[in-house]
């Protein structure tokens, strides 16, 4: 059986689980980097303060794009944070007011997003699902040159 968009019912709820998934996981690092903004200090500050702010404004878009795509495969969207807490691999930061540090547990929180995106990509690609394939192909593009210029950053 097919869904309103001729996806298979069960490799759409398949896709619906990963995707919940993905949504806690960039809920959780949406909230760090948040909490990085607000409590960076040093002579770093200038320059992470608004890298940070760049990076959280780049995730809410995320979040709204992940969960409208569970909702076009017809399935419900993680919105509260006790699902996202239960749910995510990404652990809340607290207290972290070093730049180096601070952007070491972003690059930490890239790469569990990566791999939930590859993930994702795959099932996608089985269940010929071009929307979803797309948004993740997209993120990782993203993500891969972001984790490199943060890793280049740290050296």
């Amino acid at each position: 059986m097919k869904n309103l968009i001729g996806i298979d019912t069960e490799k759409a709820t398949k896709l619906v689980i990963e995707l919940n998934d993905l949504l806690a996981n960039y809920q959780l690092f949406y909230q760090n980097l948040r909490g990085l903004h607000w409590n960076i200090k040093g002579k770093e500050f200038f320059e992470l303060h608004l890298k940070f702010e760049e990076l959280y404004n780049d995730a809410v878009v995320k979040v709204d794009e992940i969960a409208e795509r569970i909702l076009t495969l017809e399935g419900e969207p993680l919105h509260t944070f006790t699902d996202y807490l239960k749910t995510a691999e990404i652990k809340e930061e607290k207290n972290v007011t070093n730049g180096t540090k601070g952007v070491e547990i972003i690059v930490k929180n890239f790469s569990t997003l990566i791999a939930k995106e590859r993930n994702i990509l795959s099932l996608a690609g089985n269940a010929d699902d071009e929307g979803s394939a797309s948004l993740m192909s997209d993120y990782i593009s993203e993500t891969e040159k972001t984790l490199w210029m943060l890793n280049s950053y740290l050296k």
